[in-house]
């Protein structure tokens, strides 16, 4: 976003993201906190799965870029790190994430380093 640009903000509840053939592509901001991460895991692999149809088949729509800010205490409560690293590495630049701990204690192993913000 810029300054000054709309965008649509939803907390809580169901929600989901289906974009259909012929959708204008959308970038999304994801924003998790501890277990919260759980809907929008399964939106981000959607994602990844519309990435995958797109550069195989031709998929119709085309996919947008997403950014996912995901906080918890520390790194050993982010839940998905590895999974979520995976996607990161599958799909540069399409797909991206940073992780924020608010407790860490003990050392970041180096995998997590360069995303990771916090205390």
């Amino acid at each position: 976003c810029t300054l000054d640009s709309e965008v649509a903000l939803r907390v809580g509840g169901d929600f989901f993201f289906d974009p259909q053939p012929g959708d204008s592509p959308v970038n999304l901001v994801l924003i998790a906190g501890g277990v919260g991460i759980n809907p929008l895991f399964s939106i981000l692999l959607h994602i990844a799965d519309l990435h995958r149809y797109q550069e195989g088949k031709g998929n119709e729509y085309k996919m947008g870029t997403v950014k996912l800010y995901y906080s918890a205490k520390n790194t050993s409560e982010l839940l998905f790190k590895k999974n979520i690293l995976g996607l990161m590495n599958a799909f540069p630049g399409k797909i991206t994430c940073r992780f924020h701990v608010t407790q860490q204690s003990s050392q970041i192993c180096k995998e997590l380093q360069p995303h990771v913000t916090g205390k």
